[in-house]
C-alpha cells in the first residue's frame, strides 16, 4: 500500500480486497512516534468508522460506484475538525473534541474516505517553514536536514512518503504550496470561497483555504 494512489486503492477494492483488512494493515503499520502525526485512528474509531462506511454502501445499493473515495484513507491537518479526533492546531493547551467534522471532512466521509488520522502543523498554521510546532519539527520528505515548508507540513509529509494517497490542509498565504513544492507533491489551493471553512481554526479568516495534496493531479482533482 505505499505509495498507492487513489486509483490503486480503488482497483484493489475492486478486485475483492475489503477496507477491514487494507486499513487494518495501514494503521498497523504507521508509527505512532512518527512526528508528522499528532493523533491516529485507534481500533474503536477504527471499527466504528468501517461501521459507517458498510452502511453507507447499503444506502447506495451495495454500488460501490456510487461512493467514489470509496475505503479511501486519508489524513487532515490538525486545525480542521474531524469528530473523535481533539483538534489542537498544533497547541495543546488550546485542543478542543469537535462535536462534528469540518465541512470538508464531512463531504469526503460522505464519498466514502476515512480519516485515519491528524496531521502536524506549524502552530496555529502561521509559518512556512514546518518547524513551528511543539510536537516537534517535520523533516523534509527527502533531505531530513531541509525544512519540509509549512504550514501544512504533516499532510505533505504523509502524501509524499506515501502512507496516504491524499490528505487536507489549509493555505492562506502558501501553507499548502509551500510544503507541496518542497515534498514534490501536487498541491492545489482551490478557488477562495469553493470549500467552506466551517470547522477550521482560523488563522485569517478573509483568506483560509482548504486545500489538497495528492500525488498526481488526477487524484487532486478527484478530491
Amino acid at each position: 500500500m505505499l505509495g498507492w494512489t487513489i486509483r490503486d486503492w480503488q482497483t484493489a477494492y475492486k478486485e475483492g480486497a475489503t477496507p477491514e483488512s487494507l486499513l487494518g494493515e495501514l494503521l498497523t503499520g504507521l508509527d505512532k512516534k512518527d512526528v508528522a502525526w499528532i493523533s491516529l485512528l485507534d481500533q474503536k474509531g477504527l471499527d466504528e468508522a468501517l461501521a459507517g462506511l458498510k452502511q453507507k454502501l447499503q444506502d447506495a445499493g451495495e454500488e460501490i460506484d456510487k461512493l467514489p473515495l470509496y475505503g479511501i484513507p486519508f489524513a487532515a491537518k490538525d486545525n480542521i475538525d474531524a469528530a473523535g479526533f481533539e483538534t489542537t492546531a498544533a497547541c495543546p493547551a488550546f485542543a478542543y473534541t469537535p462535536e462534528e467534522d469540518a465541512t470538508t471532512v464531512a463531504r469526503l466521509k460522505a464519498a466514502g474516505a476515512i480519516v485515519i488520522g491528524k496531521t502536524n502543523l506549524d502552530q496555529f498554521a502561521t509559518g512556512l517553514v514546518g518547524t513551528r510546532s511543539p510536537y516537534g519539527a517535520v523533516p523534509n520528505s527527502f533531505k531530513p536536514d531541509v525544512v519540509s515548508g509549512g504550514s501544512s507540513s504533516g499532510s505533505a509529509s504523509v502524501v509524499a512518503r506515501g502512507l496516504v494517497p491524499f490528505a487536507l490542509g489549509t493555505d492562506t498565504a502558501g501553507s499548502g504550496r509551500v510544503p507541496a513544492g518542497l515534498n514534490n507533491l501536487v498541491g492545489l489551493k482551490p478557488t477562495k470561497g469553493l470549500f467552506s471553512i466551517r470547522g477550521v481554526v482560523p488563522a485569517c479568516r478573509s483568506l483560509d483555504c482548504v486545500s489538497i495534496f495528492a500525488l498526481t493531479v488526477n487524484d487532486a482533482g478527484l478530491v
